[in-house]
């Protein structure tokens, strides 16, 4: 364990160097191309506030987001009824990419819960 936090210090000095250089210059160009969406006066109460909007908007979202769930569920058990029908390659690569995409959020998941080693737990 020391003898790779003594390879990487060198790699961290590196790149605060690199950081101190350029992020003046990086942070200016960032407010530069984005600053359509910057609100006037930047303040902590106008930052609280668009928290709040954005938390309230999302809540208002739900019903909506409700009704399409539910319409998607509908459709997924009609194409179980009428699988013989409608059962062809691109369906199935749907639905084994569907399968693939699930394991690798569990695999994610996994490893996060474990603090990110992929060996096992911490015992």
């Amino acid at each position: 364990m020391a003898s790779k936090l003594s390879q990487l210090q060198p790699k961290v000095a590196q790149a605060s160097q690199y950081v101190v250089r350029h992020g003046g210059s990086y942070y200016k160009q960032l407010l530069e191309k984005n600053e359509q969406y910057i609100q006037d006066p930047p303040t902590i109460e106008k930052c609280q506030l668009l928290a709040k909007q954005l938390f309230y908007t999302r809540l208002a979202s739900i019903p909506n987001r409700y009704d399409v769930f539910w319409k998607e569920a509908g459709q997924f058990k009609n194409l179980l009824k009428n699988r013989e029908l409608e059962l062809n390659v691109e369906n199935a690569g749907l639905a084994a990419l569907f399968g693939v995409e699930c394991f690798a959020w569990y695999c994610g998941g996994e490893i996060i819960g474990r603090g990110f080693t992929f060996t096992g737990y911490y015992v």
